[in-house]
């Protein structure tokens, strides 16, 4: 027998050091080549990564929400020293770089392996926020045991495919996940799996007891201490930072969306049954790309260590979409060369594959101006903060009908504004308020989102 020691690789873009979020194996246990062993999270996403070899776990490298740095020892194993020739070695020269790339490698590509269902499946429309959902998109919920339609969900044996946040709540609710039918790629386990399989071991349930006869309500006093991990722990951070080192200037505009809501249900009518329905954020997002033409300056990213503004001649848009694990930015890249319907698309791929924590690190970074909506929850007016190193994000707050004087009649017309954060170093107070004003016109005059000068 000979020992293993598996280091934490490089997980891409500079990484220096990640968290555990969870193990999936406990010392003693006996683990085959390419079983997952443990969740790992970066500044992006949370990834699976898997044993570059089997063996029997020996030690841990630490605990759920401990930092390992690369290179550091992340798991002993004690393989058969025939079965492992050539891809072990002694604990005193540890893992070389090339079992460090291999490992690598297979934690990118399960990641890459496990994107988001076909674009001709019915997904909802993407939950977006600085702190709160999108607007939405109906979506006929995927009963648990299949895989987006009349193909049984697969999954190999001793093998469970989740998301951190799946797992939490099973937990939580005490259920086995081993026992759950998972409808996704692969026998992935979704969301509305593990709530039709609560659903299911709660049917029947007695009802609680009632409290005392005299009517008072019973004192609770009961704490629960709740550990910030994984993709709440780094979007913390980030938000502390980016609110404590830029001077925000926000600015609120109110748009009449009449017309574009008489475009978008008219499209809408034209869809194929059971298509998907556009909403808002498509638009949105074309119109913006409309304005960065006029206003290039606000398509642009912070180099803090060369003291560079980085202007981006393609537009990549973030999403921010709230997430079981925590608020998540997918980016459509390049949405300057993209069609209405190729941009509703990718926003509702990319939203379904942050919630289901599929989409990959690539997925998750790179956006140049950033896009934040709180949809049905919007309220009147938000002060969206900037996802550095970006120098802007665009929000929008609900649609309502409200009366407005138009013409010098009172009319009914569907308002909604547009609360937007700017990084005030680099864009002043009067070139936000023309790129916002900009924004309205193509938003009132809809036809215009669409004419290239």
């Amino acid at each position: 027998m000979s020992r293993h020691v598996v280091k934490l690789p490089d997980l891409g873009e500079g990484t220096v050091a990640s968290e555990i979020v969870a193990w999936r194996v406990k010392i003693g246990d006996q683990v085959t080549e390419d079983q997952p062993i443990v969740e790992m999270s970066t500044d992006k996403a949370v990834v699976e990564m898997p044993s570059p070899v089997t063996g029997r776990v020996v030690s841990l490298g630490g605990q759920p929400g401990d930092q390992i740095a690369v290179g550091a020892e992340l798991i002993v194993l004690e393989t058969d020293a025939g079965a492992a020739a050539g891809s072990t070695e002694s604990v005193a020269s540890q893992s070389d770089s090339n079992a460090d790339a291999k490992l690598a490698a297979k934690s990118d590509a399960r990641q890459q392996a496990s994107t988001a269902a076909p674009l001709s499946h019915s997904a909802p429309a993407p939950s977006t926020k600085n702190s709160g959902p999108t607007a939405n998109v109906d979506q006929k919920p995927v009963a648990a045991g299949t895989n987006g339609g009349s193909h049984p969900a697969h999954r190999t044996p001793g093998r469970v495919m989740a998301s951190p946040a799946t797992r939490a709540r099973a937990k939580q609710s005490g259920i086995d996940l081993t026992t759950v039918a998972g409808s996704g790629r692969d026998g992935r386990i979704q969301k509305q799996d593990l709530e039709a399989a609560i659903q299911e071991r709660q049917h029947g349930r007695a009802p609680a007891p009632r409290g005392p006869s005299d009517g008072r309500r019973e004192m609770r006093t009961g704490t629960e201490e709740i550990r910030i991990l994984g993709v709440r722990r780094v979007s913390a951070q980030r938000v502390a930072e980016s609110k404590r080192n830029i001077p925000h200037f926000s600015y609120v505009e109110e748009v009449d969306l009449t017309e574009l809501e008489r475009l978008r249900k008219y499209l809408n009518a034209q869809l194929p049954k059971g298509s998907p329905s556009y909403t808002y954020l498509p638009f949105l997002a074309m119109a913006l790309v409309r304005v960065i033409e006029q206003f290039p300056k606000v398509n642009s990213r912070y180099d803090a260590e060369r003291n560079i503004l980085v202007r981006h001649d393609g537009v990549h848009v973030g999403v921010a979409t709230q997430t079981g694990d925590g608020l998540k930015v997918p980016v459509v890249r390049h949405a300057e060369s993209m069609s209405l319907k190729e941009l509703a698309a990718e926003i509702r791929r990319l939203s379904q594959a942050a919630r289901d924590g599929t989409a990959s690190r690539n997925e998750l970074g790179g956006s140049t101006i950033t896009i934040t909506s709180l949809g049905k929850l919007g309220g009147i007016v938000s002060t969206p903060i900037i996802n550095a190193p970006e120098v802007a994000i665009i929000g929008i707050n609900k649609a309502v009908e409200r009366p407005v004087i138009v013409n010098g009649q009172v009319a009914v017309r569907l308002m909604m504004n547009l609360s937007s954060s700017f990084d005030h170093r680099f864009i002043d107070g009067y070139d936000a308020a023309e790129t916002i004003q900009a924004l309205k016109e193509k938003l009132e005059q809809p036809a215009t989102i669409f004419i290239r000068d």
